[in-house]
């Protein structure tokens, strides 16, 4: 299997490290987390908007579609999911905060620009083969990444998903997003719930002995 397609396979694992070298320096402060949370939310709009246009193919692990999606924000970039997802983590990385925010950001956005240049790649190769006419068209008429000021008219009349059936489809992102958010925010809180532990559970046992003594 060539770096692209393990890049493609795993997706979905490969910002792990990324997410543990932002909650390592995370440090929230009001103003970033603001500012964070708009970022993410923007980039989180792309998604959605993009994937009820696209559909659940969007998850697969197989390179290719059954068709070009070239309409809603596909006629404007070819990759608005990747757009998003930039978004996305940039947003966390605000969120997180820290001393090094800087230079957290520029490694995770290094991180992402050469993950999705493989990736990109490869789809561009894989339907190029699939569509090649089609595609070829697609190519000259939306840019890769930066989006046109206006939309590529095109003979893609289809409509997109409902908002319940997107979100459902994009169920796992959105519990990722909250998880990590998750954690950023209570990560300074780790040490009093360390401490607290012990007292909280001798509490707990006290409580259940003096049940059990007055139910026997």
């Amino acid at each position: 299997m060539s770096i692209k397609k393990k890049f493609f396979s795993y997706r979905s694992f490969t910002p792990i490290p990324i997410v543990l070298l932002v909650l390592y320096n995370s440090n929230p402060e009001l103003k970033t987390f603001l500012i964070g949370i708009i970022v993410l939310l923007l980039g989180e709009t792309i998604r959605i908007i993009s994937v009820s246009y696209a559909g659940g193919i969007t998850r697969t692990r197989s390179v290719g579609a059954p068709s070009i999606c070239s309409s809603g924000p596909y006629a404007y970039t070819r990759n608005p999911l990747y757009i998003g997802n930039m978004l996305i983590y940039s947003g966390v990385v605000i969120i997180a905060g820290g001393e090094n925010i800087l230079l957290t950001l520029l490694i995770v956005l290094l991180f992402f620009i050469i993950q999705y240049s493989m990736i990109i790649s490869l789809e561009e190769e894989t339907l190029g083969k699939l569509f090649p006419e089609e595609y070829s068209i697609y190519k000259k008429n939306v840019p890769r990444i930066i989006p046109r000021i206006s939309p590529w008219k095109n003979n893609d009349m289809r409509t997109k998903s409902s908002f319940l059936k997107t979100v459902k489809t994009e169920k796992r992102t959105l519990q990722n997003i909250f998880f990590i958010v998750f954690l950023i925010l209570t990560k300074s809180h780790w040490g009093e719930l360390y401490f607290l532990a012990p007292q909280f559970i001798e509490k707990s046992e006290v409580t259940i002995k003096k049940i059990f003594c007055y139910c026997w």
